[in-house]
């Protein structure tokens, strides 16, 4: 984590608390379990016997001192001063939070044009009525929680990267209907922005009642439905892309109401898969140096990653051709 260091061997900088609670140790006294954040990681934190003095909560950003010190093989941060961030602070929250390298506004741009050269006219109009709709989420919202493109503007950036390899794929498999598979590539994730809720920062900070009831992906589909009858739209473009919504998680341990049954939502499923798990792959092995292993992902079936020395460095999606 990016900290400044100090004279007296202690370290302070700003953080955002992804995580706050009030809590008694085995001698009665009142402590903070903290985890902090920045864009670089997150650490577990605790400031011992609070005294109540101050009001700290999830999501807030706060300027901290301490100490790093090890606890059970980890990191842990060991918290002497901490108060809220105020309006005389200088720090950026590009420092704090992670933010994807290309703009959602731009990204947005590019899929737009591209729908709107659509000779579909059925899927053209449900898939631009949605995404205008939708779009002051769409270009800020993160991808996820905790995992794959969990940044801001991360959700506009797994949609384009899908439909950038989409593209590809395309043109080396010719009976793929391009234009269906792309409108379910923008439209997969569009119930986000109703499942996840956001704070201060932009990132997710949990998700809304109904997404944990309905989800993102039986949401989505039903969001296409009521914009087909807003339209007066009919036929089997609506239910292609329903179907493909809700059967993009694979299998329904992962969340699919149902598996993929045709070309183009098998495609997208396998499509969706890839994006997370380059994205996941890429974060782990950044944070190591060549020829060490990382920790355990659990998100990656629990594997350690090798990062080999011919690993490229990571950067941005080769979206239409340019870096």
């Amino acid at each position: 984590m990016n900290f400044t260091e100090l004279s007296n061997g202690m370290v302070d900088g700003f953080v955002i608390l992804k995580k706050c609670e009030e809590k008694k140790a085995k001698n009665g006294s009142t402590y903070l379990d903290l985890i902090i954040a920045d864009k670089d990681g997150e650490m577990s934190a605790k400031l011992w016997d609070f005294s109540g003095n101050g009001v700290f909560e999830q999501d807030m950003i706060v300027k901290i001192r301490g100490n790093v010190e090890q606890y059970n093989g980890r990191d842990q941060f060991r918290v002497t001063q901490i108060r809220p961030a105020n309006d005389n602070d200088v720090y950026k929250l590009s420092d704090l939070v992670p933010v994807t390298e290309i703009g959602g506004e731009q990204l947005f741009s590019i899929l737009h044009k591209k729908v709107e050269g659509f000779e579909n006219e059925k899927l053209k109009a449900i898939v631009i009525n949605i995404i205008d709709r939708y779009k002051e989420k769409l270009i800020a919202y993160p991808a996820a929680l905790k995992l794959h493109h969990a940044a801001v503007g991360g959700l506009m950036y797994h949609t384009a990267s899908i439909v950038s390899v989409a593209e590809a794929v395309c043109r080396i498999y010719p009976s793929i209907n391009r234009e269906l598979l792309l409108s379910g590539a923008i439209l997969h994730d569009v119930a986000k922005t109703w499942e996840l809720e956001t704070g201060n920062t932009g990132l997710a900070k949990g998700y809304s009642i109904e997404g944990e009831l309905i989800g993102h992906l039986v949401k989505g589909a039903m969001i296409v439905e009521e914009t087909a009858k807003s339209l007066g739209i009919e036929g089997e473009e609506v239910t292609l892309l329903e179907h493909m919504i809700i059967s993009h998680h694979g299998v329904p341990e992962f969340g699919a109401a149902v598996r993929p049954m045709f070309l183009e939502a098998i495609v997208l499923s396998e499509l969706d898969n890839l994006d997370a798990t380059v994205f996941e792959v890429n974060t782990a092995t950044e944070k190591v140096d060549g020829q060490k292993f990382t920790d355990r992902q659990w998100a990656l079936d629990n594997r350690k990653l090798y990062r080999h020395t011919l690993s490229n460095p990571h950067h941005s999606v080769n979206f239409d051709g340019e870096e």
